[in-house]
């Protein structure tokens, strides 16, 4: 009889691991992060250099300290942004949460305006215990500086915010709702609506938009709706557009047809149907139409045809600067002017990141 040989035991399921995980190269092992040790000082750097410039150099050249401060921000940008993209991902956007949180710090800023602790915003005879002119200085009562009147300039760029936000979003709030409706009914109905419609949004479109403003401005009240209504003539025709092409593309879709066929009324079609599916890409547009609008009321407070002195507008705070010479009080038109610019840029860069997100002819570019 011939021998039986004897097989091996298998080895247990935990020594098999083991063995597995001992004799895996060394590559595959995940190496621990070191710490990125030139962005930290990069960004400890901007925060140091920032600080000189408010602190030690407030009594020297303004334009020096404003220099310092830009140059310490930039640096701080650099190394957090660095720091940022290392924790989260290649993708984190810096830019774009940083004009996240000013638009919410202004948002908020406007809102409770009336219960912060602010300098006279509006109001002469409350500010003649207040320097005339006063130069920025972080660390003083007045951060922003003064005007000619000796009125808080923190105090009226957030109160202007209230008045600019006010305007252009009802501004969009109006043109959207009514070109909604008028692009909605143009691409259902088409034939002869579509051609009326057609008329009516080339006809403004043909009026040049400064023109518009300023003939609307003198014939209606210098008020925040009269002003708004004005506006909302300048989004009216890139939103009847862009609605009646979205209901153009959305018209033959499975679930519109599905719903004709099932019975469904012509305003349920275009209230229930196609409303839901032409507002999205509307409302990433809007944010780009709340700056531009933000601008056109700038520059007709700035005109003297807007909100009227002695309320504050970024326009015609702006406009103050006028009479200064600019080499000497350079700050009455750049304090308002860098604000307006600065919400500006963060509602453009945002409303094209959502137009991109959302709308799916942005999407594919």
């Amino acid at each position: 009889m011939s021998e039986i040989t004897e097989l091996p035991t298998p080895p247990a399921a935990g020594q098999a691991l083991d063995a597995a995980v001992s004799s895996a190269p060394e590559r595959t092992r995940r190496p621990a992060r070191s710490v990125p040790w030139g962005s930290v000082a990069l960004t400890l750097l901007g925060v140091v250099v920032s600080g000189v410039g408010v602190a030690a150099l407030r009594d020297g050249n303004g334009w020096l300290q404003l220099a310092v401060v830009v140059a310490g921000l930039v640096l701080a940008y650099v190394g957090g942004g660095q720091l940022l993209r290392r924790r989260f991902g290649a993708g984190f956007d810096l830019a774009a949460w940083l004009c996240t949180t000013w638009l919410v710090l202004l948002l908020f800023a406007a809102l409770l305006a009336p219960v912060l602790p602010l300098g006279e915003h509006q109001d002469i005879a409350g500010s003649l215990d207040a320097p005339i002119l006063a130069a920025p200085d972080l660390l003083s009562p007045y951060p922003l500086g003064t005007n000619n009147f000796g009125l808080d300039l923190l105090s009226r760029v957030i109160h202007g915010a209230r008045a600019s936000l006010v305007v252009s979003l009802g501004a969009v709030l109006i043109g959207t709702v009514v070109g909604a409706a008028l692009g909605i009914v143009s691409g259902f109905f088409r034939k002869t609506t579509d051609v009326v419609i057609g008329i009516f949004t080339n006809s403004l479109l043909a009026v040049p938009p400064l023109v518009l403003l300023i003939a609307l401005a003198t014939v209606l009240e210098p008020s925040l709706g009269n002003i708004a209504l004005a506006l909302s003539l300048l989004a009216l025709p890139s939103v009847i557009r862009m609605a009646r092409a979205s209901t153009l593309t959305f018209v033959q879709r499975e679930f519109v047809l599905a719903a004709r066929a099932m019975g469904a009324s012509r305003m349920r079609l275009m209230v229930r149907e196609l409303l839901p599916n032409v507002l999205l890409p509307l409302a990433s547009y809007g944010m780009v139409m709340i700056s531009v609008l933000i601008v056109a009321e700038a520059s007709l407070s700035f005109l003297g045809l807007g909100i009227q002195p002695p309320n504050p507008s970024w326009g015609n705070m702006i406009a103050e600067g006028e009479g200064n010479t600019f080499e000497e009080h350079p700050h009455i038109v750049l304090v308002p002017g860098v604000v307006l610019f600065l919400t500006v840029f963060s509602l453009n860069l945002l409303g094209e990141k959502a137009r991109k997100r959302f709308d799916p002819r942005q999407a594919k570019l």
